[in-house]
């Protein structure tokens, strides 16, 4: 007897016909099969969850069920919902209130592309009665939620009083079971919260993976290379997690302030989790290295310090002893990446061996698999293990993933030419802010549509068809290889925002598979409106203004005053009056937020742990009037009215070593505190507007 447990969506009821169908939604929706009547939200609905089965998985359905209840509160405000329930209710029983009952039937037989059984495919079937979610496990109900939320949240976005859902059979699955994007977090420092955010933002669009790049290096030939050259040593490199003290690699992570300790990697793996959202990370090694070869010199290949030397005794052991230290926190992946990326090709049997070993390793000791990045080294008497899943980003000669799809192995498509993106700017344009439009919806050869199954834009040769039995699915990435100072984290965000639906369209539907799948007009349309409901996160930073598009007005005088607005995101303009006292007139701060800082010492803000000065001094002793004004492209201040002089801030990027590149900064508005932190003097007439 298949193995039934139900969290069914029990809403309640109209008996009038609805003519209406599925809002076209990202990603879409394989089929949808209409019938008679219409299911509405009332004012007070509950969620019940089937006694028998409420643990199962992890997350459990019981914790899904929570998040749901949290997301559906948030898009529809008009909603009254009472706590989750756990009990064994029959779909259509009489409880007092429409109640939503979600459903778990394990002899579904959703399945990929290529044929695999998946576990992300779900049901829902709509009646006057009842709105019923069915998955064969826990995550496949998790995706109907996400589509149920999308619904109401277009037809509310829409001008809908009410919302309601048209009596039919909804039937859809991924075509593909990697569906992922990348963060360099190597090269930029990012908060754990921060990362939680971007999880909960893409499990909105079913994204199920978040690669997690965690060691890395600034690449500048005049401070690595060349006899004598001592630069390596100071050049930027980071390991983002923290040993715990007295751990015998504690030396490895230089940057404490700029690392997760256990307990915030955990609390950030688990949100990402409860969202549907795995973290898959990744140690680096044997190239880009520095970060080791920092705090052990002797393990460094010579004359490339960003190389390991897979032939000195103690570096196979080092590099296993990092991974001892931190497998046991990699709980929700079954798969880690060890990186592999640009080594020397000279040397290709030991990268073989190391890689290898390392497969070896991690399996015997947690379990579990690897990844490496599409390095495939020229060796005539060795190859990788066929179970390691190679991670395609680029075509040199012996690395087409067609080819490698032959010979056995499994391969995530990151082509570059597709699905590459770096912080801020790239060197001479090579990729673009946000994945390409044009490309994704019609750089195929012939004029088609990108997929997973399409790794060149020009030669059919090189794509294999969506049901290639060891295609996976795809990653697109986002690089900072400028560091730090490049962008600040929610510049990231505005990268990543459209990007990730886009992706999540073509990655869960394809391209020329179904017939349901988006038009570019369609998804055009309804991006917007789902970008600003994405429920579980705030990351554009929108707050409701007060009146009109004022946030707040504040005549004051003020030297410190605390508000209840933590930060607002662009576009906006923050005005002000500004008399520094005399004692200390570049102390202190003017306006802090959850975001950034603005510092009264020239005009400095603070972000993301950099600062960025408008190289203006403030007069002391008299009032300065500044209105700021940002984008999500620059931000700028005019000062004492002079609009025909406005002032950037701007940030300055170190493009490989070659050439020093002056690029736009936008912040997001420092609008919790004003005056304070060791700032003496008063600021006034003080106005947060939206709009710039």
């Amino acid at each position: 007897m298949a193995l039934k447990s139900v969290i069914l969506l029990i809403l309640t009821t109209c008996s009038k016909a609805f003519g209406g169908s599925i809002e076209p939604q990202i990603p879409s929706i394989a089929s949808f099969t209409p019938s008679h009547g219409a299911f509405e939200l009332a004012s007070v609905v509950q969620i019940v969850v089937d006694s028998q089965h409420a643990g199962h998985g992890t997350p459990s359905l019981l914790d899904f069920a929570n998040t749901f209840r949290d997301d559906l509160r948030e898009v529809v405000p008009s909603l009254g919902l009472v706590p989750v329930l756990v009990s064994r209710v029959v779909p259509g029983g009489p409880l007092g209130i429409p109640t939503l009952y979600l459903t778990l039937d394990s002899s579904l037989q959703h399945k990929l592309y290529n044929g695999r059984p998946t576990g992300e495919g779900y049901d829902i079937s709509i009646t006057q009665k009842t709105l019923t979610i069915t998955g064969s496990a826990p995550l496949g109900v998790w995706w109907g939620t996400r589509t149920i939320l999308q619904q109401a949240a277009i037809q509310l976005a829409q001008g809908a009083k009410l919302v309601s859902f048209p009596a039919g059979t909804v039937s859809d699955s991924p075509g593909w079971e990697v569906r992922g994007f990348m963060l360099d977090a190597g090269r930029h420092w990012f908060e754990a919260s921060f990362l939680s955010d971007l999880c909960t933002y893409a499990s909105f669009f079913k994204i199920n993976e978040m690669h997690l790049h965690a060691s890395d290096n600034l690449w500048n030939p005049a401070f690595l290379y060349g006899d004598g050259n001592e630069g390596w040593k100071h050049l930027y490199a980071a390991f983002r997690f923290q040993p715990p003290p007295g751990s015998p690699i504690e030396g490895l992570v230089p940057r404490k302030n700029e690392s997760w300790t256990r307990q915030e990697f955990l609390q950030m793996q688990e949100s990402c989790a409860r969202h549907g959202v795995t973290v898959v990370p990744e140690i680096d090694t044997p190239g880009h290295s520095l970060v080791i070869n920092q705090w052990k010199p002797e393990l460094m290949e010579k004359g490339a310090p960003d190389h390991l030397n897979l032939s000195y005794p103690e570096t196979i052991p080092t590099i296993k002893s990092i991974w001892d230290e931190f497998l046991p926190w990699f709980s929700s992946t079954e798969e880690v990446s060890v990186g592999a990326d640009e080594y020397d090709a000279a040397l290709a049997d030991d990268y073989i061996s190391f890689v290898n070993t390392m497969a070896s390793y991690i399996a015997s000791k947690a379990g579990k698999s690897i990844r490496i990045w599409g390095t495939n080294e020229p060796s005539k008497t060795m190859s990788v293990f066929r179970n390691i899943t190679i991670q395609h980003w680029d075509f040199p000669g012996d690395d087409i993933p067609v080819h490698l799809m032959e010979q056995g192995y499994r391969v995530i498509n990151s082509e570059q030419a597709f699905l590459y993106l770096d912080g801020k700017t790239s060197e001479d344009g090579q990729f673009p802010q946000e994945l390409d439009q044009d490309l994704i919806w019609a750089g195929a050869p012939g004029g088609k549509g990108w997929a997973p199954n399409i790794f060149s834009p020009t030669d059919p040769a090189n794509n294999t068809s969506p049901d290639a039995p060891n295609l996976r699915g795809a990653i697109f990435a986002l690089w900072n290889d400028w560091g730090n100072n490049a962008t600040t984290a929610l510049e990231i965000y505005y990268q990543l925002a459209r990007s990730m639906a886009v992706f999540g369209e073509k990655a869960w539907a394809g391209s020329g598979v179904r017939t349901t799948e988006l038009t570019r007009t369609q998804f055009d349309a309804v991006y917007p409106l789902l970008n600003a409901a994405a429920p579980g996160q705030n990351l554009n930073r929108v707050v409701k203004p007060v009146r009109g598009n004022v946030v707040y007005n504040l005549p004051g005088p003020h030297t410190a005053l605390s508000t209840s607005v933590p930060s607002v995101g662009p576009p906006y303009t923050l005005s002000f009056s500004v008399k520094p006292g005399s004692k200390s007139p570049s102390s202190g701060v003017l306006f802090s937020g959850i975001d950034s800082k603005l510092h009264a010492a020239n005009l400095t803000f603070e972000a993301t742990g950099q600062l960025y000065a408008l190289s203006y001094v403030l007069p002391a002793n008299r009032f300065t009037s500044v209105s700021i004004h940002a984008t999500r492209e620059y931000t700028y201040a005019v000062i004492d009215g002079d609009e025909a002089n406005p002032r950037y801030w701007y940030t300055l990027m170190d493009i490989w070593g070659d050439y020093m590149a002056l690029g736009n900064i936008s912040f997001a508005a420092p609008s919790q505190q004003i005056g304070g932190e060791g700032f003496w003097g008063v600021i006034k007439d003080v106005k947060l507007t939206l709009g710039a």
